[in-house]
């Protein structure tokens, strides 16, 4: 893989200085045009649809996770609707965010993890096989024009076993079969299956082998993908007719075996001879060029992939891309900066409301009008306390000047006489005659005459 180089230069010399912009559109082109496509099975986390039609999300396991973009073009051909946590399997290539400097990938397709981890072993396996030439036409055997011996290799209770005898018997009732019994399904499936295969080509007791089963699923179909039973197949000295499935089930085994027939009720009658045996020696023919031009159209297909893919790293669509992911980041990065603006606003008017609030004159004068009735009920404390240590006052006074009133001193027995001036007469010199008296008592007064 190619790489920068730094050096140290003077500060007269910035030829291997980089710009920020620049490093990043490098290192760019160093990821999309050296490290090719890449499948990756992942956890989805973060996933985003935004209005542009674009996916965005981050693939994770339990230690690591890359940030990934799959644009609305490639998107529309996926079969279901992501979500986070799914397991998938995508076919991506590696690029960077320039803007902010972000490894990331591209994804071109995505699959749930267990189809897609098949699918592409599947896909691996035919592009390994397909480079060694096990698929070239010119490794092909012919088929037998007049067969003498058939072997059929599948399950002894499957219906494709009774589906290729009730052909034959109702073709060519006198064609020997020989019925090579075998699992047709299952992790052993794939041993047996080639251990058969040689087994008939050790006794060498037939000149054409069927090999194949009913319909299933790609579970079910996967031991005629498996590499060992492909292998065989093409090294097999007996000519052999595969025979998987149904008519669009395609499996490792259609590819490398001689001929390809789309049920085993086909393969049945491409050995057997009935009225029209030249007909059928043309329909053989046929075959082969038909499995001819499709393995041609395979390999331009491949070839057309490759080309098409060196195309796409270079095509302005890559481009588009690019900035209508930039413009999907700065569209969320406006969002995000106006919520948060929005928010900083609201926290100040509510700051500004509160502070209006606390600095309210209808707060200002109830607390006015709090402390004016607090001082009223002082007030009012203080005059009842005034009031009653008056009151206390009195009572003392008024009891110490009964002490010392001379009605006391009358109640006794004793009286007081005054003058008509009111003078208290102490002597009898105070008096003369003719002086009017009063003489007070305790209870009244007496009025005399001096004689």
């Amino acid at each position: 893989m190619s790489s920068l180089t730094y050096s140290h230069t003077s500060s007269n010399s910035n030829t291997n200085i980089f710009t920020v912009s620049r490093l990043n559109a490098e290192v760019r082109l160093l990821l999309e045009n050296e490290m090719g496509i890449v499948w990756l099975i992942g956890e989805i986390s973060n996933f985003s649809a935004p209005v542009s039609g674009h996916w965005y999300l981050t693939l994770k396991d339990s230690r690591a996770q890359v940030k990934c973009a799959m644009f609305r073009g490639n998107n529309r051909r996926v079969t279901f609707k992501p979500q986070n946590g799914n397991q998938v399997l995508v076919k991506a290539r590696l690029s960077l965010y320039e803007p902010r400097g972000d490894y990331q990938l591209i994804i071109e397709s995505m699959q749930p993890e267990g189809d897609g981890r098949l699918q592409q072993q599947f896909d691996e396996l035919k592009m390994k096989l397909a480079g060694e030439g096990l698929f070239a036409q010119t490794n092909k055997q012919p088929l037998p024009e007049h067969p003498k011996c058939v072997g059929v290799i599948t399950s002894k209770t499957g219906a494709a076993l009774f589906d290729i005898l009730d052909v034959l018997k109702r073709r060519d009732p006198s064609l020997p079969v020989v019925v090579y019994p075998t699992m047709v399904q299952g992790e052993e499936a794939a041993i047996q299956i080639a251990q058969a295969i040689g087994r008939a080509n050790s006794r060498n007791e037939c000149d054409v082998l069927i090999v194949g089963r009913g319909g299933g699923s790609l579970e079910d179909l996967w031991c005629f993908n498996n590499e060992i039973v492909a292998r065989t197949i093409a090294a097999s000295q007996i000519p052999i007719i595969s025979a998987v499935g149904h008519e669009i089930d395609v499996t490792i085994a259609d590819f490398v075996a001689d001929m390809r027939a789309p049920t085993p009720s086909a393969a049945a009658e491409l050995v057997s001879r009935d009225n029209s045996h030249k007909a059928q020696g043309l329909s053989t023919r046929q075959q082969k060029l038909a499995s001819a031009v499709k393995h041609y159209f395979t390999e331009q297909k491949q070839q057309l992939t490759q080309l098409q893919h060196r195309l796409e790293r270079q095509h302005p669509k890559q481009q588009l891309e690019r900035q209508s992911q930039q413009l999907d980041d700065l569209d969320g990065r406006l969002k995000r900066a106006m919520a948060m603006l929005i928010s900083r606003h609201q926290q100040k008017v509510e700051r500004q409301l509160h502070r209006l609030q606390l600095n309210s004159p209808a707060k200002r004068l109830s607390a006015q009008q709090t402390q004016l009735a607090r001082a009223e009920q002082k007030l009012l404390d203080a005059m009842d306390r005034k009031l009653l240590q008056t009151g206390h006052q009195l009572a003392l006074a008024a009891e110490k000047l009964d002490t010392v009133s001379p009605l006391a001193t009358l109640k006794r027995g004793y009286s007081i006489t005054q003058n008509q001036d009111g003078q208290v007469i102490q002597a009898a010199s105070d008096v003369k005659t003719g002086d009017t008296l009063v003489t007070r008592l305790a209870e009244g007064e007496v009025r005399s005459t001096v004689n």
